[in-house]
């Protein structure tokens, strides 16, 4: 027996943790993990990664974690953008330290931790680019075959990183969403678990701890705002719920402030701020999506409820950048901080200067900016 269970994020449907399962067998909505008792703060211990705080992740107390020793990336303060910026204070969240080089290697470490334990025998995966990348080593890691759906435009980079861990790949013309149907094919074809973000429950579970680590590297405080480069939208579901747990689980007072949640997006596609402007709970496709930052190509997010709802739960906000913007402000990041930004990353930087500049991020503001990839992966 497991010590969680999956419940459906839209219907009252519950089902076991210890079963393979992907979305809702009720309604086709993402299942998340839901943990039964207390789990202590005092149980957080181990080498400084994500899996430190293993007593609140969906692994069994005989397994093994698949671990590449992704996690507890740095918080970097920055004084010089918080003054150029107009904020109190401001950390940069520097995600491209993870293995594969991006956030995705969290997600990928507790999703490829269950396949294995579930004995899964082939994963697939649709991308723009960085899970394809993390699958590939956590498969390679696992030892479970693992095939890779990508547009044709994903960064060169990319590309060869998951054809060096041997993944399979599979190139398409279009988009993400295109090839989240090319996935959805081979899966039922070949018999492969699809492991596209939020269609199965355990990617969540890794994402949240960037929530853990911001609160432990901040003493167990939070930041009064987290501004993160969204495409999918699976770290800002994490966060989210990783803040709800530390809050009932008495990591940090239930009545701390809570941290707007602030989606930044790429201009050229932007569904969930124009369906949080809209007052929608569920985005629509955006048209013909086109943007430099490939990780916010996303036309149709599958997580759009839940995102939307941690916007409206945290009084948080949603803006994008356009493609000038955002090049110029991964420019920016980078030589401000040594972080070795990413287009995503100039995304939020950029959005964060919006929001002040428009006032709907007060100047006392302690902010957090994600930069949740590698400018290398570009280049």
């Amino acid at each position: 027996m497991s010590n969680w269970t999956l419940r459906c994020s839209a219907c009252t449907r519950q089902l076991p943790g210890d079963k393979l399962a992907s979305l809702c067998p009720d309604c086709s909505s993402p299942l998340v993990a839901q943990f039964e008792g207390h789990v202590p703060r005092s149980a957080i211990t181990g080498a400084p990664s994500l899996w430190r705080y293993g007593a609140a992740m969906p692994i069994g107390p005989d397994e093994a974690p698949v671990s590449l020793g992704e996690g507890m990336t740095p918080l970097l303060e920055a004084p010089n953008l918080a003054r150029a910026l107009g904020l109190a204070r401001v950390w940069i969240k520097d995600e491209a330290l993870n293995p594969t080089g991006s956030f995705k290697a969290r997600g990928m470490s507790a999703a490829v931790t269950r396949a294995r334990a579930l004995g899964l025998r082939g994963l697939v995966v649709p991308t723009a680019g960085n899970a394809g990348a993390a699958l590939a080593a956590y498969g390679a890691a696992a030892q479970i075959p693992t095939c890779v759906v990508a547009p044709e435009t994903t960064p060169r980079a990319i590309l060869d990183t998951i054809r060096a861990f041997g993944g399979e790949l599979v190139l398409i013309a279009g988009h993400i969403g295109d090839a989240g149907k090319e996935a959805v094919r081979l899966a039922t074809e070949r018999g492969l678990f699809n492991v596209a973000t939020v269609r199965e429950p355990y990617r969540v579970e890794g994402m949240k701890t960037m929530g853990f680590e911001i609160a432990e590297q901040l003493e167990w405080n939070l930041p009064d705002a987290i501004v993160y480069p969204t495409g999918g939208g699976e770290g800002v579901i994490g966060i989210w719920k990783a803040i709800g747990e530390m809050r009932r689980w008495g990591w940090i007072p239930d009545d701390a402030p809570q941290p707007k949640m602030i989606v930044a997006q790429a201009e050229g596609c932007a569904p969930l701020v124009r369906a949080l402007r809209a007052g929608a709970e569920k985005a629509t496709a955006w048209e013909n999506p086109q943007t430099s930052a490939a990780g916010l190509r996303v036309p149709s997010p599958l997580g759009d409820r839940l995102v939307l709802r941690a916007l409206r739960e945290s009084g948080g906000d949603a803006e994008s950048a356009s493609e000038g913007e955002l090049n110029n402000a991964m420019r920016e990041l980078a030589a401000a901080t040594g972080a070795d930004a990413a287009p995503e990353g100039g995304c939020a930087l950029a959005v964060t200067r919006k929001l002040v500049r428009e006032k709907r991020l007060d100047a006392s503001a302690r902010v957090v900016i994600f930069n949740t990839g590698s400018g290398a992966s570009y280049r």
